[in-house]
């Protein structure tokens, strides 16, 4: 008897050992994390993943099973953020299905709060709009969100639900750009869409040029090969200070089992032997971004990472910042 009462009293005194454990807080738990950001505008990458993630449903790869045990939280869809300090202003790239977590990020690098004051979208694919599903009302049922699309896109997204619900209800109020047209979103920043070629189903493609004060950028997560498009990608990092370019595939061996006809994109070591020849300045402009699962210049340990740095290029990093000014 007094054995059995002994082993309650102990049970009791452990349970309330790791009661005060979890509940009273540390020194470190109450520091508040100080984040240090540019005082004019600024891109933030949220996300350097392909549309469908890392890793990828039902993959059973080598690239795919540990992350299911581990999960990577860097390993978010391919997105960039814009953050205008000066004038409380914020904006996303591509709405992403991991739109929630990466809207959590934009606010805490931002001063304001809640969601972004614009999307600007660059095509139908899956990693690019369906994060528009968490502005209907089974979400956050938003309020008339700026959404910035091109015609075919806006059509898209008129005529089929579920995002025609969402124009309906008047969750997003969709806003047509055009192909070069200036986008002014404030007297320190401003955003142009351009055309690229890709598999255009839905859609229109799009890349952007962000300008900002002093200093510009290139977003192009998607498209199909550089010899396709009507600009000279040499000649467009020159005119930028920073450049996210399309680096879904490191190369041919990894979709081994796919027909490359059907995904075409310029795989990362094309598009390095077709800059070999820039200054180094101009190669540590390039930031490949949008990897697919499979591509193992995701890993920082790689071979394929590390022949990407030695080149002189650059993957882009989750949260990374890079001043406009």
């Amino acid at each position: 008897m007094v054995k059995v009462i002994c082993s309650i009293v102990l049970l009791i005194a452990g349970l309330y050992a790791c009661n005060q454990e979890t509940t009273v807080p540390t020194k470190k738990t109450k520091a508040k994390q100080t984040i240090e950001t540019p005082n004019d505008p600024f891109i933030i990458v949220l996300g350097t993943a392909q549309d469908a993630g890392s890793p990828q449903i039902a993959c059973v790869k080598e690239c795919c099973t540990d992350l299911y045990k581990n999960l990577a939280p860097k390993r978010m869809v391919s997105s960039l953020g814009l953050i205008d300090p000066v004038n409380n202003k914020k904006y996303l790239i591509d709405a992403t299905p991991d739109m929630a977590v990466q809207n959590s990020i934009l606010n805490r690098y931002s001063k304001t709060k809640g969601l972004p004051d614009g999307i600007f979208l660059t095509h139908a694919h899956i990693g690019h709009y369906t994060g528009l599903m968490y502005l209907g009302k089974e979400a956050i049922n938003s309020s008339e969100l700026p959404v910035h699309a091109m015609p075919r896109l806006k059509k898209f997204l008129n005529d089929n639900g579920p995002w025609s619900q969402l124009v309906k209800n008047k969750n997003i109020k969709i806003i047509e750009i055009k192909n070069k047209d200036t986008l002014v979103l404030s007297k320190n920043l401003k955003i142009i869409p351009f055309l690229v070629p890709h598999r255009d189903e839905y859609s229109e493609t799009v890349g952007y040029k962000i300008i900002g004060p002093a200093r510009s950028a290139l977003f192009i997560p998607d498209i199909d090969k550089w010899s396709k498009w009507d600009s000279n990608i040499i000649k467009e990092i020159a005119s930028v200070d920073f450049a996210f370019i399309d680096g879904t595939f490191y190369d041919a061996k990894e979709i081994n089992n796919r027909d490359i006809s059907e995904i075409p994109h310029p795989f990362i070591i094309e598009t390095m032997q077709l800059l070999k020849n820039l200054k180094k300045q101009e190669k540590n402009k390039v930031y490949f971004i949008h990897l697919n699962h499979t591509n193992t210049a995701l890993n920082e340990k790689s071979k394929a990472y590390q022949t990407v740095k030695s080149n002189g290029f650059n993957i882009a990093e989750l949260k990374a910042i890079y001043s406009l000014d």
